[in-house]
């Protein structure tokens, strides 16, 4: 026992009104997610672009961290050996 479709119940959208009720919902649907992170007033632009600028910072503050400790390690390595160097060869100038 299927009912078939009443003409009155069946909802025939044009192509170019599907796609206005697509973009209208595709936008309701941005600003909902921009609310929910918080972002709905219009500095939206601003703070992201803001956020990624100290993500950034971050980023290359990190590799900067990084470069100093392999610098320092290697000078410290290198000292290390050059006072090896002179203790086996005697040169720190003690009694022998």
């Amino acid at each position: 026992m299927t009912e078939e479709a009443k003409p009155e119940d069946t909802l025939l959208l044009r192509r170019e009104d599907f796609e206005d009720l697509l973009d209208r919902a595709a936008e309701r649907g941005a600003e909902h997610c921009l609310a929910h992170l918080g972002l709905e007033n219009g500095s939206a632009a601003r703070d992201i672009r803001e956020l990624r600028d100290l993500l950034e910072a971050w980023r290359d503050a990190r590799r900067t961290v990084w470069r100093t400790v392999i610098k320092v390690a290697t000078t410290g390595l290198l000292a290390a050996l050059l006072v090896g160097a002179a203790i086996k060869l005697k040169l720190t100038g003690g009694a022998p």
